[in-house]
């Protein structure tokens, strides 16, 4: 795959947030592109958070197709974008911008990339199935309203601040409620939608003690494997890692942008040895 030389007509897609030199979304898109054949290109650029509505603003004034946005920009392109999808609306954080005519719409793709991903990597949905989510924060929320979409059973967020833990589980409506982390040993699913497991050394989201050997264990850490993932095998649980959902929630931006349905392996072989 070889894409075309960028030009004067190439459209550009750019990825924002800060810092943002790890990002492993312009390999992704960039790859997709060139498998299609299309004359888009995607770049990155470092954003803060002060800087999110001046973005949303040269996406506008600069003609950008798209962008994707990471920390800490979410949250204040969520106010800048001339409107929110219904899920963007009721997390109040966006992670892609697309183009509806002359409008600027945020969407939110983490939930929906979280059960593509779900499905792929384990042959199963979520309907039906118990979950127990850990974390309240924008991925945790984006997953659970996911769920509630998809028609889980239950979903019991556990977070150490039970007013957060509380606001989240409220987006799974009649489904959600506030747990304990001794709700692992009793569900189908574990989720860490928490940071831990980003940096060398953290501790678990979760005692192995509770991880039980029919259970899924999922964590959304975008590493070839963390902490819990090893735990997880140890005790014979089905470990479910992060690329999958970082994949498929670039494959549901991809579609925004583009109108063309992703090429998911290509995206997914073009990190296969980060």
């Amino acid at each position: 795959m070889v894409r075309p030389p960028i030009s004067a007509t190439t459209s550009v897609v750019a990825v924002i947030g800060s810092p943002i030199r790890h990002s492993l979304s312009p390999v992704i898109h960039n790859a997709a592109f060139a498998a299609l054949d299309l004359d888009w290109a995607y770049v990155a650029f470092d954003v803060d958070a002060d800087g999110a509505g001046a973005a949303v603003e040269a996406m506008r004034r600069l003609g950008l197709r798209g962008m994707s946005v990471t920390m800490p920009a979410k949250q204040g392109v969520a106010a800048a974008v001339d409107r929110c999808s219904a899920d963007a609306e009721l997390l109040g954080v966006v992670n892609c911008v697309r183009w509806d005519r002359d409008e600027l719409v945020g969407e939110n793709t983490d939930g929906e990339g979280f059960v593509r991903a779900f499905a792929e990597e384990t042959g199963a949905t979520p309907a039906g199935r118990r979950f127990v989510v850990l974390g309240a924060g924008g991925a945790a929320r984006s997953i659970i309203l996911a769920l509630r979409r998809a028609a889980a059973a239950e979903v019991i967020v556990v977070n150490r601040s039970p007013g957060a833990a509380a606001e989240a589980a409220a987006l799974a409506g009649g489904v959600g409620r506030v747990g304990e982390p001794d709700d692992a040993t009793s569900v189908d699913v574990v989720v860490n939608a928490t940071s831990l497991g980003m940096a060398e050394g953290d501790p678990l989201p979760l005692a192995v003690d509770l991880l039980r050997p029919d259970t899924v264990v999922a964590d959304i850490v975008y590493a070839r494997t963390t902490s819990l993932l090893e735990a997880a095998r140890h005790v014979g649980a089905m470990p479910v890692g992060g690329l999958g959902m970082l994949v498929h929630q670039a494959a549901v931006a991809f579609e925004h942008w583009t109108g063309r349905p992703a090429p998911v392996d290509v995206m997914r072989a073009a990190i296969a040895g980060g």
